[in-house]
């Protein structure tokens, strides 16, 4: 049986490995908190969502997929929180039962692997009953053919043929074996037979009657008989012993791949009741095809940041259609870097089937998203900030295809205006002619300006709004880049004292 809840027509490997720049994602736009979120803990529920995430899907077609089960997922919480718990009551019961290795003995292969299949079958029968009550209240194509296989696949008549099958593989009437004799009337080809006389006492009884029986009593105390007994019956049960074996594998396969896939939703519910909680919106994309430059936004706003202050964020609305470039320009701690770092986790977000952080949202598919900002002085480098970021950015050229996304932040402003302008423009150029998507937050006027008034690209140029008083909004708006960041407010708002503190120096003054 498969589940199919994560992709239409593959499993979802949780364990796959995780895009190159994984690291740097994570790093620069906080997925660690947006995965806690999703977790609350549980670190199952993390490694699955930074998968999840990471791993993002590129056709729009599968997006939708997951999109309208998580929809489903939404309207149904309570049954599908219900549905998760099968797998991990599955596990608790192994666990508690110490069935993780059922032993070499054929014997104890057989009874824990018995043991076993008895919780899982009424697992099932749970999960076959809430397939039963509840399967008309999902719409999405992913629920509705699991629900039907689920329907199919654990019918009633195979359920009870499963218990008389556990049942009989009891033995509580003993074992019956056939065997031939091999060279030195030793035996071979051992095959354990179904009791003759049918399954009722009474026909038991009659072939008892009608058939001849030949019987070997051991005496009590008859130790090494009783041992050469045992290596005949575990002759005799070996093959059965590993098919029941490997059907509580099969099983268990099941359940743990209906636990792997349910995780990611169950993850999206956590984060959607948080950010419920804190009064946020959140909203379904619309997707368009990668290439089609689509980027249009209402209440955008950085979902890290909200779970990390535990409280409402402003949101910004974008009209970026037929831009190749974006660059963000503007007023010192007015938003910028976090309007990129929203950008960066919508895109993720809608790229792994998810809602996003929007009151609405419509962008395109990119064949992949990449992250340069610049990184805090380390002691340990051998060269210089430059040299790293330049190395940085090779590495991930190597990495680009069409239609991919770069979001730049603080990027080459190691070394001077002049220098860093004209690296970034040379950059930013060859990215745009390469079908590379750009979002580029700079204080670097030169570059800015230089790509305002060329017109070269179609780009977006949006600034970091700020009042006449110098209060920042944290709102961008659409504007010509301006040559100052207003460093000065920052500073006039940290240093600057109403009363000039006065003190007092006893003796005479030093000449």
């Amino acid at each position: 049986m498969k589940v199919l809840l994560m992709h239409p027509d593959r499993d979802f490997d949780p364990e796959g490995p995780l895009p190159p720049n994984a690291d740097d994602l994570i790093q620069d736009l906080e997925l660690n908190t947006l995965f806690g979120a999703m977790a609350q803990g549980d670190k199952f529920l993390f490694h699955t969502a930074r998968r999840a995430i990471l791993s993002s899907l590129t056709d729009p077609e599968e997006i939708r997929y997951r999109q309208a089960i998580l929809r489903d997922c939404l309207k149904n919480a309570a049954i599908v929180r219900e549905i998760y718990q099968i797998p991990i009551r599955a596990t608790e019961s192994k666990r508690r039962l110490w069935l993780g290795i059922y032993g070499s003995h054929p014997s104890s292969i057989l009874s824990g692997a018995r043991e076993m299949l008895e919780v899982y079958v009424g697992l099932l029968r749970d999960l076959r009953r809430i397939a039963d009550l509840h399967a008309g209240k999902f719409e999405s194509g992913g629920f509705r053919r699991f629900f039907a296989m689920v329907q199919e696949e654990l019918s009633d008549a195979y359920l009870a043929a499963v218990d008389d099958h556990l049942k009989m593989l009891k033995f509580q009437d003993g074992v019956l074996v056939s065997a031939e004799l091999g060279p030195g009337n030793e035996g071979r080809n051992y095959i354990l037979r179904k009791p003759n006389g049918g399954d009722n006492w009474i026909g038991r009884l009659v072939s008892r009657l009608t058939t001849p029986v030949y019987s070997y009593t051991l005496h009590p105390r008859d130790d090494h008989g009783a041992r050469a007994m045992e290596e005949l019956r575990s002759k005799g049960i070996n093959r059965v012993a590993n098919a029941v074996a490997q059907s509580a594998d099969h099983v268990e396969s099941f359940l743990k791949a209906l636990q792997q896939e349910l995780a990611f939703y169950i993850g999206c519910l956590n984060l959607a009741e948080r950010l419920e909680q804190l009064g946020e919106p959140y909203t379904f994309p619309e997707l368009a095809p990668a290439g089609e430059r689509r980027l249009r936004c209402t209440g955008l706003y950085d979902v890290t940041l909200a779970l990390t202050k535990n409280g409402k964020v402003v949101g910004n609305d974008v009209r970026g259609d037929g831009k190749d470039l974006v660059i963000i320009t503007g007023a010192n701690q007015g938003g910028k870097s976090t309007f990129l770092r929203s950008l960066g986790l919508a895109q993720l977000m809608m790229q792994s089937g998810m809602f996003v952080p929007a009151e609405s949202f419509s962008g395109e598919v990119c064949t992949g998203l990449f992250t340069h900002y610049r990184r805090k002085e380390d002691p340990s480098m051998e060269s210089g900030k430059l040299d790293e970021e330049l190395g940085r950015m090779s590495r991930i050229v190597d990495l680009l295809t069409p239609d991919a996304v770069v979001l730049f932040n603080e990027s080459f402003a190691a070394t001077n205006e002049q220098e860093g302008s004209e690296i970034a423009s040379q950059i930013v150029n060859a990215l745009l002619e390469r079908r590379i998507r750009v979002f580029f937050v700079t204080h670097l006027y030169h570059l800015a300006r230089r790509f305002y008034e060329q017109g070269r690209h179609p780009a977006l140029f949006l600034r970091a709004e700020r009042k006449p008083d110098g209060e920042r909004t944290f709102k961008l708006i659409e504007g010509a880049p301006l040559s100052t960041s207003y460093g000065p407010d920052l500073y006039h708002a940290i240093f600057e004292q109403t009363d000039t503190p006065t003190v007092e120096i006893a003796g005479p003054v030093p000449n």
